[in-house]
């Protein structure tokens, strides 16, 4: 499987493992802004039979029948896009080819055409649930494209024990903040002086401020404003923590789960876990929080001090993926059935130099490849010797530096640097 950032490879080998927990696990790494630490990958606690972070030009070169059978790309949009023409390139005149299946890691909550039309030419698309399964057909249709790729499942990562109240422990409330929502600074200190408010409001509950990443980390989203720095200024009380680790083994030990609109929602409904949408900086869009209208999660910081614990509304989480019977099973035919196959028909995007000429180019150059799919001369996969593995440490290093001081405008040349 490919993967991008820490969050997508989550999904991508839970992804993999879901279609079969029995084979092996070989996990490529997108060499880029947003490729996983060693920490993040060891928080995650999801083994691999091998790993290795390689650039876009190497996974084409190696990446076929041979290497394997089934291709899970856990990527964002545009890399996705690439990676199907790329592999289409690199796949001509094989009488074999692995099956393709990508997906979204959470809550489609904004670029859903955009999107999705990013993944058409996959043999499987995922949608976590029939809401969104009803959504992404909707797309296809509309432009004309074949929606027998996109197959109904859960997202991966749901699971755990079913709630239940534990008096031996204090009331525990966790905070599950995002990199990138809401990412203005006023807006997250806003946030931050209500969990410690709570706190000090009821010292007999512990509250735990979840957090994604450590300070020169980075997620899939860049984080401008760390929590870590905005909290400290705060200070607060001994019953208020900050907490990493992994999500599922914190709600082992909550209560009552608060957000925005982090996919950590879905996992507490999943389990029965009381779970909080915030409304305190409205219901909008932007911040993805409309995706629960109608769950019946919806609640303010004023409202959870005065001690109301949502409930879910049935109906909203049968709909949208959280609860279900063999959610798996549709996916494991649709790939079972692709492989039995005795000739897979060759990659078909939606987007090609005819349906999409002004945008399809752009999207290839930004991530090494030519309008015909192929790697730009300087991109080539080559032999990484000590000197080159030495640039290429220090490159991605000032790269990420770069991204923390927000100067975006010099990224693209330092990606550039990063793949010689």
């Amino acid at each position: 499987m490919i993967a991008d950032s820490d969050t997508r490879w989550k999904w991508g080998a839970l992804t993999a493992r879901r279609i079969d927990p029995d084979a092996r696990l070989d996990a490529r790494l997108l060499r880029g802004r947003a490729t996983p630490t060693p920490r993040q990958l060891a928080e995650l606690g999801i083994p691999a039979d091998s790993m290795t972070e390689s650039t876009m030009a190497e996974i084409l070169a190696e990446t076929h029948a041979g290497t394997c059978d089934v291709l899970v790309v856990s990527c964002v949009g545009g890399t996705v896009q690439a990676l199907l023409h790329g592999l289409s390139r690199a796949w001509q005149g094989s009488d074999r080819r692995p099956v393709v299946v990508t997906g979204y890691v959470g809550v489609v909550y904004e670029k859903l055409a955009d999107g999705l039309l990013l993944r058409a030419g996959a043999d499987v698309v995922l949608a976590n649930s029939a809401d969104d399964a009803r959504r992404f057909r909707d797309v296809y249709d509309g432009v004309g494209y074949r929606t027998g790729s996109i197959v109904e499942t859960a997202l991966p990562f749901l699971g755990g024990e079913p709630y239940r109240a534990d008096e031996s422990r204090p009331f525990t409330v966790t905070f599950a903040v995002q990199p990138s929502v809401p990412d203005g600074r006023a807006d997250r200190q806003h946030l931050l002086r209500r969990a410690v408010g709570h706190a000090r409001l009821h010292p007999s509950r512990e509250v735990l401020v979840k957090l994604r990443s450590k300070p020169g980390e980075h997620t899939t989203h860049i984080e401008e404003q760390p929590y870590q720095k905005l909290v400290a200024a705060l200070d607060p009380p001994e019953n208020l923590r900050l907490v990493y680790g992994n999500m599922a083994e914190v709600l082992d030990r909550t209560d009552l789960l608060v957000t925005v609109s982090s996919t950590a929602a879905l996992e507490s409904l999943h389990r029965g876990i009381p779970t909080a949408v915030l409304t305190d900086l409205g219901i909008r869009e932007s911040l993805g929080n409309h995706h629960f209208l109608g769950s019946g999660c919806y609640a303010s910081w004023d409202e959870l001090d005065d001690g109301r614990l949502p409930r879910a509304s049935e109906d909203w989480t049968s709909t949208h993926g959280v609860a279900g019977s063999a959610p798996y099973a549709a996916l494991r035919g649709r790939v079972t059935a692709l492989l039995d196959l005795a000739e897979l028909p060759a990659l078909s995007p939606y987007y090609t130099l005819r349906t999409a000429p002004g945008y399809l180019p752009g999207i290839l150059a930004r991530h090494g490849l030519t309008p015909k799919g192929e790697p730009i001369a300087g991109f080539a996969p080559r032999e990484a010797g000590p000197v080159r593995q030495a640039v290429r440490e220090f490159v991605r290093n000032s790269a990420r530096t770069a991204y923390r001081q927000g100067v975006q405008r010099v990224a693209p040349t330092i990606r550039r640097w990063g793949q010689l």
